[in-house]
């Protein structure tokens, strides 16, 4: 079992940064692909980005593309979300994924991923 629990998220700015932790603890994190997805008020969880367990592999959902970046430190057991260039329609709550192998079947199911965070929420104001 992998218990993962996010950190980071609060009110910004459109335009500025935030960085969204994840901590896991428990299974094996180091063979873990992990993801970040989203959802926002009245919408359906969204995928945002994805890592390989090795970290070797990325995948980002379109509208992120440039702007966010996952990083994962496998020693500190974390993986990492950078959000650059926030716009209101980043607003969310932000969940932490992980799936039982170092490639999830598919990136943007919900389904391929086995492990879920509480969540942080992500609020950006124009």
């Amino acid at each position: 079992q992998v218990y993962l629990v996010e950190s980071g998220g609060g009110l910004v700015q459109a335009g500025a940064s935030l960085k969204l932790s994840c901590t896991a603890s428990g299974g094996s994190f180091n063979t873990s692909a992990m993801a970040w997805f989203r959802q926002a008020p009245g919408k359906a969880r969204e995928f945002v980005a994805g890592l390989s367990g090795s970290g070797g592999g990325t995948m980002y959902e379109e509208s992120v593309k440039g702007r966010f970046t996952i990083s994962r430190d496998n020693a500190e057991r974390r993986v990492y979300l950078q959000m650059n260039t926030v716009k209101p329609e980043d607003t969310a709550v932000y969940y932490c994924a992980g799936a039982n192998s170092p490639y999830p079947e598919t990136w943007f199911s919900r389904r391929a991923y086995t492990y879920w965070g509480q969540g942080t929420q992500v609020t950006v104001s124009s």
